[in-house]
């Protein structure tokens, strides 16, 4: 019997620790991290997809074209962020899926038009290449 209350005890405690930990993660500050996947379009997708658009001489993609190469971009960094990041330890799966919502988020922000860097960048490179 002792064997019993020693497992459930130890389980309990187990699952009491993990919580513990990961409500200690959820209040990590990923500062330069959010900086990063903030501005990801501004910097690194949008003049991508530019300078992909002006290698294959299309000085006139439509905005969907020029919206989903952006976002091609974009979930290449994804991969490419979420697979130099441990993966071997509890943390990893919080730290790629706070990755994910953060990509999510940029993408759907691009898909509604909304984010100003990208729609300036396809005006300026339809309106004036």
């Amino acid at each position: 019997m002792e064997n019993k209350y020693n497992k459930l005890f130890r389980s309990k405690y187990y699952y009491k620790c993990r919580n513990i930990v990961m409500s200690q993660l959820k209040n990590i500050d990923f500062f330069e991290l959010d900086r990063v996947l903030e501005d990801i379009a501004k910097t690194y997708a949008a003049p991508s997809a530019t300078v992909w658009f002006k290698v294959n001489n299309n000085s006139k993609p439509t905005q969907e074209e020029y919206h989903q190469k952006v976002i091609e971009f974009i979930k290449k960094f994804e991969d490419l962020i979420k697979s130099n990041y441990p993966s071997d330890n509890e943390y990893s799966n919080y730290l790629k899926e706070y990755i994910s919502k953060n990509i999510r988020y940029g993408i759907s922000s691009i898909n509604a038009g909304n984010n100003k860097e990208v729609e300036r960048r396809y005006r300026y490179y339809v309106d004036y290449n």
